[in-house]
């Protein structure tokens, strides 16, 4: 319980933490942009807090920071709303230059001031360009993109992008500089911790090749991301062009009325009745220049309406009633001219003849793109309205952008709240479990109460399936190291019967040579003395393991099983051999080494790997010597196995100071002079020098292993 509640402790401070970093990190933004706008300074600086946050807070603090400075700063400028992409974009960067330790070298701090000014100086660029009808904005660059246009001579994108660039260059120069100063300064514990996803670590994992083989190459959080990602674009996507439709559609439908309004206030000022008169005497007729006058209030009035004129509409062509100039350098036709039909209204000739409404028309001819609006008067004599289609391209142009800078901004901070809880409702409780399972697995073997404790530590309560996938795992856990427990008493008593049967196996062919006594224990007792004495002092090390040395030990009553294959009256004999005798005796090795193997291979599938293996070597090697004059096949040196250069060793010892049949026992003086002369001979010099150290208490002990 007191875990729990020191780990909600934890959490809870944590998320304080966050939220006041937040917080402070969005007034340092907001007092630093104030500031420098009151000072007139050529930088924005509302993106320190924003990286000061990043590094602090982590993913979900900065983007937070990010997107409300913007919101704030909006409430006396809508306008700069739409510029809270930029401040979140730079958010994410910042997350991610940070956790690649960017901000602690100047190459990385140099990498962060480029990033960042793309982002603001390119992706603000564009924004200002389009929101300003692809022309310049009064924004803190306005006065520098003058100067190049004016300059250079470039397009108007052009010096608004290198103006941009080019200010946002300094102003991320100052607001890195600051951020690294100030989280420099400050004390480390007050540093937000950053949470990652685990990397198996040599306790977990265990061996280097565990690690290998088990390290996460992909997290459940990249994949989440991914998906996250994905669902967004398509999302955004579909929300745009939907959007977007609809928009022009409401685009097209209020520049109608508006070309419609023109239309019909300018047929409300026009005698239906004289537009022959007007046709015929132009600005001579009465009134006619004071109808132009209001015709010209009106076009006015509505500074999207491109063109506005009254024609006559007869077969020759459009005759010109009134035609007004407009912006652009493009003349009004005068009284009474005829103008050409433009393609696009031909297939409505025959209802413009009659004098019927006709729909909007949208056309791309000799005047351009334009709506157009006819009215009739009398006749065939229309009232018409055009707008120009660059006007409804230039707001819809507004609306993309600005569609698109909410909606991006939107779905960052939408998205980071959701991997937010991703991460603290899945993917952290299954990372966690994941780890615990893994250091079980690999500590199982040597601490698996330990493994078992860490899991039970996690305390994972998320009322859900992972709490329940958490608690199976648990349970799985405990009745497996359970069972292992069972398993390992009933391994324990399996061999202890195994040595035992193997004791009473070698005392039985023991038993039929009357001298030998306790030799197979005593043998026994002294080649794991000895193995200990080689592996103290730094002997063999690549094969001296605590593992071999119990194997060695529990193989060393077999080495003279083969024995069982030699005759009691040569095995019993009081006397020297004969050749021939001597011949038989041995072949007791070989013997021993067919009996063994015999059983290796039999009982291989009941076995550990090379359970046998010393005993093999002991029974069929134990008598040769290192001058090579041994037997059974004269090996010579380090090409005898240990086994059997220990044995060998521990043998003649033992016979040295055992009574036989054939000879009295030796004093211990006499068997070391025997045992030390034979070093370099009979003996491996390294094992006979490791025996000399702990022969005489071997000596004195020996009388314990009599029954």
């Amino acid at each position: 319980m007191n875990e729990q509640n020191s780990s909600e402790k934890v959490k809870n401070n944590r998320f304080g933490n966050i939220l006041l970093i937040t917080v402070l990190s969005l007034i340092l933004n907001i007092i630093l942009s104030k500031l420098a706008l009151y000072f007139k300074m050529p930088l924005y600086l509302d993106t320190v807090g924003t990286i000061l946050a990043a590094m602090l807070g982590g993913n979900l603090s900065a983007v937070a920071v990010g997107f409300f400075v913007n919101v704030i700063n909006g409430l006396t400028d809508v306008s700069t709303v739409y510029y809270g992409i930029i401040n979140i974009l730079i958010a994410v960067f910042a997350v991610i230059l940070h956790k690649r330790g960017a901000f602690d070298r100047i190459g990385g701090i140099v990498a962060a001031i480029v990033v960042f000014s793309i982002i603001g100086g390119g992706l603000g660029s564009l924004i200002t360009y389009f929101l300003n009808g692809f022309d310049f904005g009064d924004v803190v660059s306005a006065p520098l993109v003058v100067a190049i246009y004016e300059r250079f001579g470039l397009s108007k994108f052009l010096s608004q992008l290198l103006a941009d660039i080019s200010v946002d260059i300094f102003d991320k120069t100052v607001a890195v500089a600051l951020s690294v100063i100030i989280y420099r300064l400050i004390p480390g514990s007050y540093k937000g911790e950053q949470r990652s996803i685990f990397v198996l670590s040599p306790d977990s994992a265990g061996s280097e090749e565990h690690r290998h083989k088990y390290s996460i190459k992909r997290s459940l959080i990249r994949k989440v991301v991914v998906m996250v990602i994905i669902a967004e674009i398509l999302l955004g996507t579909l929300a745009s062009i939907t959007g977007f439709i609809l928009y022009r559609q409401a685009a097209l439908s209020k520049f109608t009325d508006i070309a419609d309004g023109v239309a019909k206030a300018a047929a409300v000022l026009i005698d239906a009745e004289r537009t022959d008169e007007f046709l015929e005497k132009g600005r001579a007729a009465e009134g006619y220049n004071e109808i132009e006058k209001n015709l010209y209030k009106i076009k006015e009035s509505f500074p999207q309406t491109t063109y506005l004129y009254v024609y006559k509409i007869l077969e020759d062509g459009c005759h010109v009633v009134f035609d007004l100039d407009s912006e652009g350098g493009v003349e009004a036709s005068q009284p009474g001219d005829i103008v050409e039909f433009d393609p696009t209204f031909v297939p409505y000739l025959p209802k413009l003849f009659k004098g019927e409404e006709i729909e909007p028309i949208i056309s791309d001819d000799q005047f351009g793109k334009l709506l157009t609006v006819y009215k009739p008067l009398k006749g065939s004599t229309y009232v018409a309205a055009d707008i120009a289609i660059g006007e409804i391209v230039a707001d819809e142009a507004k609306f993309v952008i600005k569609l698109l800078s909410m909606f991006f901004a939107l779905s960052v901070i939408i998205m980071s709240i959701v991997l937010e809880l991703v991460n603290r409702g899945i993917v952290y409780p299954v990372n966690r479990m994941a780890s615990a399972s893994m250091s079980f697995a690999y500590k199982f073997d040597r601490d698996g109460e330990s493994g078992l404790r860490f899991m039970e530590s996690l305390k994972i309560h998320t009322f859900d399936e992972i709490e329940y996938l958490y608690k199976s795992l648990m349970k799985m856990c405990r009745d497996l190291l359970n069972y292992i427990k069972q398993l390992s008493v009933q391994n324990k008593r399996i061999t202890r019967m195994q040595d035992e049967i193997i004791i009473n196996f070698a005392e039985m062919v023991e038993a039929r040579d009357n001298s030998t006594g306790n030799h197979i224990k005593k043998t026994a007792f002294y080649v794991e003395a000895i193995a200990k004495e080689l592996q103290k002092n730094g002997k063999f090390t690549d094969i001296l393991t605590d593992e071999y040395i119990a194997k060695l030990k529990r193989s060393a009553p077999l080495h003279d099983i083969g024995k069982i294959a030699v005759s009691d009256s040569i095995l019993n004999k009081p006397g020297k051999l004969t050749p021939e005798e001597f011949a038989i005796m041995k072949g007791h090795t070989t013997e021993g080494e067919k009996i063994l193997k015999k059983i290796e291979a039999n009982a291989s599938d009941s076995m550990d790997d090379d359970y046998l293996k010393e005993s093999i070597e002991m029974a069929f090697y134990h008598h040769e010597k290192w001058d090579g004059t041994g037997y059974p096949n004269g090996l010579k040196g380090d090409d005898i196995p240990l086994s059997a250069r220990i044995m060998a060793v521990a043998d003649v010892f033992d016979a040295l100071i055992a009574e036989r049949v054939y000879k009295t026992s030796l004093p211990y003086d006499k068997a070391m002079e025997i045992i030390l002369e034979g070093a370099g001979k009979a003996f491996d010099p390294v094992v006979v020098e490791a025996f000399s150290h702990i022969a005489k208490e071997l000596y004195d002990e020996r009388t314990i292993l009599k029954k």
